[in-house]
């Protein structure tokens, strides 16, 4: 029996290969996160992976970026483990724990940069996906936010990691 993971991998693969039908090999997609990959995640950002993360990391660990290569969806690469955590300790460096935005949805605690955020992928120009593992007390652990560089905005995308792929896979290639 296939799990929700293993359907919505083969259903980018599938919606990818419709206009482009090199569109698995140009994901450069990274064999299975280990349980030592999980660990090393959770223990250096001191989060709790959501069980959906690590049910879509087990099958592929993200995407080796390369120039011509396929996003997995929208305009994202998917971050392997390695790449999280750095760019994590990156996002750490540049902001500090207090900065507050008052823009937000309430969804989401007013932070500009919460280090709870797992920046699970990007579009290469300093923006990144992110799962919400400290969310406010209307919001849901899990919930997906964009972090944009230059941009102070942060809103919930979607309630879970699973939610927003299928509302990618439901948008229009055009």
């Amino acid at each position: 029996m296939i799990n929700s993971a293993e359907l919505l991998w083969r259903n980018i693969i599938t919606k990818g290969t419709r206009s482009n039908e090199h569109f698995k090999d140009q994901l450069c997609l990274q064999p299975g996160a280990s349980d030592e990959d999980f660990q090393l995640i959770e223990t250096t950002m001191d989060i709790t992976i959501p069980k959906e993360m690590k049910e879509f990391y087990k099958i592929y660990n993200g995407q080796e970026w390369k120039i011509g290569g396929e996003c997995f969806a929208r305009n994202l690469t998917l971050s392997p483990i390695r790449k999280i955590i750095d760019d994590w300790l990156f996002l750490q460096e540049e902001f500090e724990p207090d900065d507050l935005e008052p823009e937000i949805d309430r969804e989401i605690k007013p932070y500009l940069w919460n280090p709870r955020w797992i920046p699970i992928a990007d579009n290469g120009a300093g923006d990144y996906l992110c799962l919400d593992t400290d969310p406010s007390d209307v919001g849901r652990i899990g919930q997906v936010l964009y972090f944009w560089h230059d941009w102070g905005q942060r809103s919930v995308e979607a309630q879970s990691f699973f939610e927003f792929l299928q509302i990618c896979l439901e948008e229009d290639d055009n």
